[in-house]
């Protein structure tokens, strides 16, 4: 069976801006981004067979990762996973680790298009592979840039009138105006929507805790409020919100040590974060075992990466998928057709072979990087 396994022998790399519809997206500590620059990658095999897969940073000052980082990963990975079997998920993961310490979402792109491959390979959606369809649509959030209070809530109103049920809030600045644009989004609402205050590591440890003090009667989950585990920790034991971990959640072993701490009620699950399909399958499960709720998405992207982020949510059981995210309606740009279509606030995962999208190559143009097995 060796001899006859499938081989990855090139790997083309594209590079995409995503300018985005409402023209800026505006986050925590002022940072703001006005076009993504979004990373496709393109494994063929021996066999002809090619798996698409996009990663997208959000800009340089969020993550300890950025676009042109992506490119250089792969380019660092290309000579070692170049020759393997890419339906060996478990070995290209081991291949890439031994070859490159940390950089996970240099990775994911090689790891999401390998499932690509897998799909593809035996006539099964991703969803299929990464255990089963157990929804029958996904209910997404729609994150709301961060402007003034009344700004965002006249916002989260139209947002509300398109069908989103679930808001994330972007927050994270001023104290005493975080603290006005959570009371004014909450009271545009229904009182049957979700809305969670996103700091996004934002809020110094006093900040956080006389915000969560102050909106403590109202309904709304707290996420991410400060920079480091340890002071999120502090502001969880203070407050009865319901709490959400992001950023300090990147791998198994801080996930595992968040819950024996108690620490949060809800992850927010970014693929790309932690290394691809493989290893987001693998932290959804603990979590899921351990009673954890989900929203499932990525740093950011396009059609590629909301196909990638639909077949992880629909095949996550609904109590436990808190929400996820469709990236592309915040683009300008199509890079796929397949890709996942917001109705009404929900999407569903493509049923067909793989992510189920056929890439836009008139769009991407010649690759930028081309590597192939000698």
């Amino acid at each position: 069976m060796k001899g006859n396994s499938m081989k990855i022998s090139q790997i083309n790399v594209f590079q995409v801006d995503l300018p985005l519809k409402e023209g800026c997206y505006k986050w925590s500590n002022g940072n703001s981004i006005e076009a993504f620059d979004s990373t496709i990658v393109e494994i063929s095999t021996d066999t002809g067979l090619k798996g698409y897969a996009e990663c997208c940073p959000l800009g340089s000052a969020y993550l300890p990762s950025f676009a042109r980082g992506v490119r250089s990963g792969i380019e660092e990975l290309s000579s070692h996973v170049m020759g393997q079997d890419p339906l060996n998920l478990n070995k290209i993961n081991r291949v890439m680790n031994a070859a490159l310490k940390g950089h996970p979402y240099a990775k994911a792109p090689i790891d999401i298009a390998c499932w690509d491959l897998l799909g593809k390979a035996t006539g099964l959606p991703v969803y299929t592979l990464l255990g089963g369809a157990v929804q029958q649509e996904i209910a997404l959030y729609r994150a709301i840039s961060q402007e003034t209070p009344g700004i965002m809530a006249r916002k989260i109103k139209g947002y509300a009138a398109e069908g989103y049920t679930k808001f994330q809030l972007k927050v994270g600045g001023d104290a005493n105006e975080d603290i006005e644009r959570i009371v004014k989004t909450r009271a545009a609402l229904k009182h049957s929507d979700l809305l969670v205050a996103d700091a996004n590591t934002g809020w110094s440890l006093h900040e956080a805790a006389r915000v969560a003090a102050a909106v403590e009667g109202l309904d709304v989950y707290l996420e991410q409020p400060c920079k480091t585990y340890e002071e999120c920790l502090s502001i969880r034991h203070r407050t009865n919100l319901p709490f959400i971990l992001d950023e300090v959640i990147d791998d198994v072993n801080t996930l595992t040590r968040a819950i024996s701490d108690r620490a949060m009620d809800v992850i927010n699950l970014k693929i790309s974060k932690v290394g691809g399909l493989t290893q987001a399958k693998l932290i959804r499960d603990i979590c899921i075992s351990h009673g954890i709720a989900m929203t499932i998405e990525d740093t950011w992207g396009g059609d590629i990466t909301t196909a990638a982020i639909a077949h992880l949510a629909y095949s996550t059981p609904s109590e436990f998928c808190f929400s996820a995210t469709d990236f592309n309606s915040y683009g300008t740009v199509k890079l796929a057709d397949g890709a996942p279509q917001r109705i009404n606030g929900r999407m569903i995962a493509p049923n067909r072979p793989g992510l189920g999208v056929t890439p836009n190559l008139n769009l991407l143009g010649n690759p930028i990087a081309s590597y192939r097995l000698a």
